[in-house]
Parts: structure tokens; C-alpha cells; sequence
């Protein structure tokens, strides 16, 4: 459970540091002990000095936790900070395979804001470690704090080189540690699943398994759509800022204390993240080296993810190149869900991806790559979920069995701004309209669009269109909030307009468990409109053609 955000001018300080592009150190306490800056309380961990939930209640009970710094592996004087969660009672020379974890979120006092009173392991994936029961299970979870954050110094690097150098050596260190076998699984979700793609990319040969929950396949994709940025190309440098200067503990000892203020003595760093994302050339040097999906190329990690298809935070872009070059087992579940963990449930109890078996998947993935333990359920390659809610079983993914290319035809509209708003959609096709809208012939069956694809990239999808009903396509500059678009207020022409559709049978579907994810109906109800269909002036050909 978390504990409420601390009050006082450490908070302040890191508002501070956001609005007023100050970076400022934690500020002592008043009851600050004069022993090293620790306050009377719970126990804080050292490399030698294990402590366990008896001794500070932030441990996770049956483990104990000692805290280690290393050097980064690019040669910077990066020093890391992990913190190390062992079995209780793990005998001196026992050895165990390690759960890793590397990113940003680590911190002790927080993720994005204070959160906690001492010092202590960050609670961020205590779910998994508590619903795996995962110390009883004989494994260790290591949390390293990437560059710039946490209890490690250097600058923040948003995926790029000194992040990669920073996985590689937490790999590294966390397979040759005396208490490890040297087998080591990575687990996280979104940026520290961002961090497990780049172990993949790693090619370290201790690295048996990843666990990717809502990962970011290229940030690229993510923070722009060729050319045109998205907000969150905003909003990501200026929330990683944030949590880079957060203020930390005063009970914590002073070497975590003088790393975690290492943006005070250079305030670039900030700079330097806040102009990376703004670079709008897609081939520059700096996403080409923070694509995930780019350099997977000849990569076998075993690999478990999950990924919504509607997602508004980490979006599905860029997956399907990854996967296609990730030459090992791929397993996920994939439908439409926010950004959540596969354990999560709402507040009225249910599971928010509508399937209740993620730590089971989780642990059986885990035990079979790092222990060599054989699965005694078969789960499915892929667990689906499309747009009716319902769950299908797919050996690969997507698993298009025929394509179309819908001829769209010719037309214009007026680059507004508004989109379809000031009129509406079925009278959108004349020179005043704000955008191209037309419709096709009523479906024949059944028939799943499995992704889309123009000239520019497109989000990942799986949404089934039942029989009867029938397929708009809108062009224009529709106000969705994916985009900080400029309008040019000027009339587009189009000519020739083709769609290239891969499209599924749901009739073939193999079903599998799983309920309906509880978002889907919220991102229905956000999203849908009731449409007066125009003319028909294209059709989807029946489950089996091919165009």
C-alpha cells in the first residue's frame, strides 16, 4: 500500500525544479539524525548488511534487501545503484536465478512524487513478487536505477546508448553475483518494459527471458507520426525531468544521497532530455538508436508482453516490426485495454484485461527459461482479444489470412483543424468539408481488421466488423488528440486513394479464456458515433479472397 506524499520543502523543492527549470537537493528534515544524515526508524540496507521486513516494513516479507553500486558498461564513470531483494533464508552459499528490473521508477521516496516517509526498496512491482510468490519460488528481484535517476548518476538518456550500456550491466552484474546461477529473466512495464526490449537488443548471453508489460516498441512512433509530433513528445522529457530531480529521503545514507543530486552539478541534462524528443527527422541518429523495433534484428530473448490495442499512453507502434525481426518465442496478449499491467483489476474487482491468470503465464515463462522447469499448463502463443470481446488463441500475430486494396476514389477537404465537426461526416466529400469520407458496401461476414497501413505508418489494431455492417474511411485532419498539429487551412486533393487492408475469418477463431476488458466499453463510449451511412463506393472482399 502506498503511504501519502510527505509534506515539506523537500516536495516543494521538486515542484520547484519543474516550473522553474531549477534543480535543487533534498532538503534535511528537521528531526535529521546527525549520523550521515539517517533519522531514527526503520533500517536501511548496505551491500553487507541485509535487512529484512522486520527490520524496515518497505521489505517485502520473506526477503531480505541489501543495496550495490557498479559501473556502468560504456566506459562514462556512470555509477548504478540496485537494490537487491534475496530469500530470507537463502543459505550463505545458495544460489538463485534473478528477476531484473532497470529504469526510471525505482527511487525511494517515489516514482513521480514523494510517496514515502523512509527509506527503502521501491514498492513498484511488490504485486508481482507477493501474487508469483516469488522468494518461496527461489528467485531474487533486482531493481536498478538507469542513469540519472534514482541512486545512480549520469545523465538520463531515454533509451539511447547510455541506458543500453546501463541494461547490459545490470545483466552482467546480476548474473555474476556469488548468490545468482546466473540465469537472469527482465520484467517491467512501460519504461522498464522499454528497458527489457533494449535487453533483448543486448544479445547478453545470461538473459534467458523478458517480460514486457505496455513496452515502447520505437520511441520514435511514440513521441511523433511521421513528422507530425504527438503530445506526449512533451509531456515524456518534462515527466522524466521531473522524476530525475526528485528530492529523496533524509534517512537515506549519503553516497545515494550525492548520486541522486548529480543533476545539481549539471543542469544539461535537462536541456539535453528536453531537446532529444523534439527532433522531427525520423532518421536522425537519435531515434534510430532509441528503436527497440529497428535493432532487433537477429534477437532470440524468449519473450512475454502484453500490449492494448487502444491504448493511450504507450501505443501499439512499431510492434509488429519488432516481432518480425525477433527471431525467439513470442508469447502476449494482446486487446483492447489502457495502460495496465496484466494483474490489474478495477475497482469493482474485475480483471482490467479481462484475463486472470497473469502471474501463473508469468511464473510457469520464467521458470521454464531460467530454470529449464517444462510448463504444466499450455498457454496460448497469443491470447487475443478483439473488439466484441472475445478471446482467441493465434499461434502468430497478427494472422492475416487474405488482404484487400480498397479503391477509395477521388475527393478534397479544407486541412481545418475541425476534421469532420463543422459538418457532418456523410456530407464530408465537397470542397468545403473538413475531410474525405466514404463508405463501403455492406459486409458479406464477418471480417477482423488485423492492422492498417497508408503511405504512413498506422497504429497496430484488431477490431472485427460483424456481417451487414460496414466499413468508413475518413481522411482529414481530425482532431483525435494524437497530434500537435498546425492546420494549414488550405483545401487538400485526393486522387486515387488506395487502403491496403490484412483482414482475419473470425469464423477460423480458436477461443480461449478471458472476459471482457472493462476499458473497451469506455473507449466505445468515448469514440463511437452515430453515422448517417453515405454511398457506397468501395467494397471488402468475403473471408477467403485475395486482392
Amino acid at each position: 500500500m502506498r503511504k501519502r506524499p510527505v509534506a515539506g520543502a523537500a516536495a516543494l523543492l521538486t515542484v520547484c525544479a519543474v516550473t522553474c527549470g531549477l534543480i535543487s537537493a533534498a532538503v534535511a528534515a528537521p528531526d535529521q539524525a546527525a549520523d550521515g544524515g539517517r533519522t531514527e526508524g526503520a533500517a536501511v540496507a548496505t551491500a553487507t548488511d541485509p535487512i529484512t521486513h522486520e527490520e524496515n516494513d518497505r521489505v517485502p516479507e520473506g526477503a531480505r534487501w541489501t543495496q550495490h553500486y557498479f559501473p556502468s558498461s560504456d566506459g562514462s564513470k556512470t555509477e548504478l545503484h540496485a537494490d537487491v531483494l534475496l530469500p530470507e533464508k537463502l543459505p550463505a552459499d545458495g544460489k538463485v536465478p534473478v528477476v531484473l528490473s532497470a529504469g526510471a521508477y525505482f527511487g525511494h521516496s517515489g516514482e513521480l512524487e514523494i510517496e514515502e516517509e523512509h527509506a527503502g526498496p521501491s514498492e513498484r512491482f511488490q504485486d508481482f513478487m507477493e501474487g508469483t510468490d516469488l522468494f518461496d519460488k527461489g528467485y531474487a528481484f533486482v531493481m536498478v536505477d538507469t542513469r540519472g535517476f534514482g541512486g545512480s548518476t549520469g545523465c538520463l538518456d531515454l533509451g539511447g546508448p547510455g541506458d543500453q550500456a546501463d541494461v547490459k550491466a545490470a545483466i552482467d552484474w546480476s548474473a555474476k553475483q556469488p548468490w545468482s546461477t546466473g540465469a537472469v529473466g527482465m520484467y517491467g512495464k512501460s519504461f522498464d518494459a522499454y528497458t527489457g526490449l533494449l535487453g533483448n537488443n543486448a544479445k547478453h548471453d545470461a538473459l534467458k527471458a523478458v517480460v514486457a508489460q505496455e513496452p515502447i516498441w520505437d520511441l520514435y512512433q511514440q513521441l511523433h507520426s511521421d513528422g507530425v509530433p504527438r503530445p506526449n513528445s512533451v509531456q515524456v522529457p518534462t515527466t522524466y525531468n521531473r522524476t530525475a530531480t526528485l528530492a529523496q529521503l533524509p534517512d537515506e545514507d549519503e553516497r545515494y544521497r550525492t548520486n541522486a543530486a548529480y543533476e545539481e552539478k549539471h543542469p544539461e541534462c535537462l536541456a539535453l532530455n528536453s531537446y532529444g524528443p523534439s527532433i522531427g527527422d525520423p532518421d536522425d541518429s537519435y531515434w534510430k538508436e532509441r528503436s527497440p523495433a529497428g535493432n532487433a534484428k537477429g534477437t532470440d530473448t524468449p519473450l512475454l508482453f502484453t500490449q492494448g490495442t487502444t491504448e493511450t499512453n504507450t501505443l501499439p507502434v512499431g510492434m509488429e516490426e519488432f516481432l518480425g525481426h525477433h527471431n525467439g518465442p513470442q508469447r502476449a496478449w494482446i486487446g483492447p485495454w489502457d495502460h495496465v499491467r496484466g494483474n490489474d483489476r478495477t475497482q469493482d474487482g474485475k480483471f482490467a484485461m479481462g484475463r486472470a491468470t497473469w502471474f501463473e503465464e508469468t511464473l510457469s515463462f520464467f521458470d521454464e527459461h531460467l530454470k529449464g522447469v517444462d510448463p504444466k499448463t499450455r498457454y496460448p502463443d497469443y491470447a487475443v482479444q478483439d473488439s466484441l470481446g472475445k478471446w482467441r488463441a493465434e499461434k502468430t500475430w497478427p494472422a492475416a489470412n487474405r488482404s484487400a486494396n480498397l479503391r477509395l476514389g477521388n475527393g478534397s477537404y479544407v486541412d481545418s483543424g475541425a476534421g469532420s465537426q463543422p459538418a457532418p461526416p456523410q456530407e464530408g466529400t465537397g470542397p468545403d468539408a473538413g475531410s474525405f469520407f466514404v463508405w463501403s458496401e455492406p459486409l458479406a461476414a464477418d471480417t477482423r481488421v488485423d492492422r492498417d497501413r497508408l503511405d504512413i505508418g498506422l497504429k497496430s489494431t484488431d477490431w472485427t466488423l460483424r456481417a451487414g455492417h460496414r466499413l468508413a474511411v475518413e481522411i482529414g485532419s481530425v482532431r483525435t488528440g494524437d497530434w500537435l498539429d498546425t492546420p494549414s487551412k488550405q483545401q487538400v486533393r485526393i486522387s486515387g486513394a488506395r487502403l491496403h487492408l490484412p483482414l482475419d475469418n473470425p469464423a477460423e477463431d480458436t477461443a480461449t479464456s478471458g472476459d471482457r476488458a472493462p476499458f473497451l466499453d469506455t473507449f466505445t463510449q468515448i469514440n463511437a458515433a452515430k453515422l448517417k451511412p453515405g454511398p457506397a463506393t468501395f467494397s471488402v472482399p468475403p473471408a477467403g479472397a485475395r486482392d
